[in-house]
């Protein structure tokens, strides 16, 4: 079985985005995920942020975005196991 990172990881790695963990709550599951736009993709941020969501919320995961977050990245992501 798949751990929660390994999950993440391999959603993360098919959408081709550059991606950070910002904080890692092991006890309550909980992630928060800085995403970056690689220099050649075009795709609108709400689109990439549509095609993750329904990844996360398939693989039982909360999401919660922030788009164009202050400093660096395109979305901050918030997920947590359900």
């Amino acid at each position: 079985m798949m751990t929660e990172r390994q999950v993440i990881q391999e959603i993360l790695n098919s959408e081709a985005v550059l991606y950070s963990f910002e904080n890692v709550d092991e006890d309550s599951k909980e992630y928060t995920l800085l995403l970056q736009r690689q220099d050649k993709d075009v795709r609108p941020i709400e689109e990439l942020n549509d095609e993750i969501k329904k990844y996360f919320e398939s693989a039982n995961f909360q999401y919660k975005e922030e788009l164009n977050p202050e400093g660096e990245g395109d979305i901050r992501l918030v997920i947590k196991r359900v």
